[in-house]
């Protein structure tokens, strides 16, 4: 059953915050979900020590093969390669399928469930089976700015947040500051993570003017 702590998985958790927690309605562009889906995917390696940044590109760190089956089919993919390839173009083909990938976790794990809509000729999107439980990654951001309580994940889940565009909406619920607070908060970060932020938001940025063009 789905619980307010979450799966303890970063991708699950900007899943959520990036959907509303009752109709699961996207709060973003579909490019713009895709590839902080993708950044949270790296970062959950990074996290687990399993993949690194060197010079932009993204390296095999670890031997130990992550026990989640996605996050493990990631890590067989960058494993796999002959050479190291930059963290843009990993976010660029990660992105194509993560919010399906992550959706799909979501829901082996109970927090998405399937409805059809018929407004849209009977297609099928994800709806949160506990609104509860959706809204909970939101106070895993709140509690990334404080120091007493932050977490290496919490506040790279903060950082890969506002990267996405999601600042606004995290706005109506975080104190005054906030933003800096988490700008703050990601400094601390691992150099690693720091890098697979600020590439993660290069490359939502890119899309979206290339969407306006």
């Amino acid at each position: 059953m789905a619980g307010l702590n979450g799966t303890g998985r970063l991708a699950d958790d900007l899943y959520l915050l990036a959907h509303n927690e009752v109709s699961g309605r996207a709060h973003l562009q579909p490019r713009a979900t895709g590839l902080g889906l993708a950044g949270a995917l790296l970062a959950e390696l990074m996290l687990a020590g399993s993949i690194g940044l060197h010079g932009g590109q993204v390296m095999t760190a670890g031997h130990a093969a992550p026990r989640d089956e996605l996050a493990r089919s990631v890590s067989s993919l960058v494993a796999g390669e002959p050479e190291r390839r930059p963290a843009r173009d990993w976010l660029l083909f990660l992105a194509r399928t993560a919010a399906e990938d992550v959706a799909g976790r979501l829901e082996q794990s109970g927090y998405l469930t399937r409805a059809t809509s018929w407004r849209a000729f009977g297609s099928r999107q994800w709806v949160p089976a506990d609104p509860d439980a959706a809204f909970a990654p939101l106070l895993r951001v709140k509690s990334a700015l404080d120091p007493g309580l932050a977490t290496a994940q919490n506040v790279t889940l903060a950082g890969l947040a506002v990267a996405c565009g999601l600042g606004r909406h995290l706005a109506a619920y975080l104190p005054d500051g906030a933003h800096r607070r988490i700008e703050d908060a990601t400094r601390e970060l691992h150099p690693c993570l720091r890098e697979l932020i600020a590439y993660t938001q290069a490359a939502i940025d890119s899309a979206l003017l290339s969407h306006r063009k």
